[in-house]
């Protein structure tokens, strides 16, 4: 199964999110990750949807959330036109011996350290799910005591945009 992309315009009103999520729960449709922010417009709010799923199951998830009197407008976005990252800050272990190695790896993956203690380093990160997931996999021997991702967030490349 392929993970698709989608971008919901929708009305920045109280229980829009329950609603699609909830129409998401009742068709038993799984949502890997949600995104959701206001745009330019504060009164509009967009959600970036990834669905894993066939052609079919992404058609019916689309065809549902139309039905819903809030949302604007749905686009499938393609991965080849569409830049794509998340965020993630990661809270791991270090002490005297091992700071400097994580410091290396972080700067190797372009990084930051928002924090420091004693015993802990946290780290903030943006970029794709791979490159989040070779960053976690150099971590995990120093211990990882704490981990946080946003969704994913797309937009489209170039001139391409979605509007009402």
């Amino acid at each position: 199964m392929a993970k698709h992309i989608l971008s919901v315009l929708t009305e920045n009103k109280a229980g829009v999110l329950s609603r699609i999520s909830g129409l998401f729960s009742r068709r038993g449709f799984n949502i890997d990750s949600l995104a959701v922010g206001t745009t330019q417009d504060e009164s509009i709010s967009r959600m970036t949807i990834v669905v894993n799923g066939d052609d079919y199951i992404v058609e019916q998830v689309c065809k549902q959330l139309n039905k819903l009197i809030d949302v604007i407008k749905i686009k499938r976005l393609d991965d080849n036109d569409t830049v794509s990252r998340e965020l993630s800050l990661i809270k791991v272990a270090a002490n005297n011996k091992t700071r400097s190695d994580i410091i290396q790896i972080v700067d190797i993956f372009r990084a930051k350290i928002i924090d420091v203690s004693h015993e802990t380093l946290t780290i903030e990160m943006t970029g794709t799910e791979e490159k989040h997931q070779a960053l976690i996999d150099l971590l995990t021997p120093y211990e990882i005591k704490e981990m946080v991702k946003t969704g994913t967030v797309s937009i489209e490349r170039g001139t391409n945009i979605i509007s009402k």
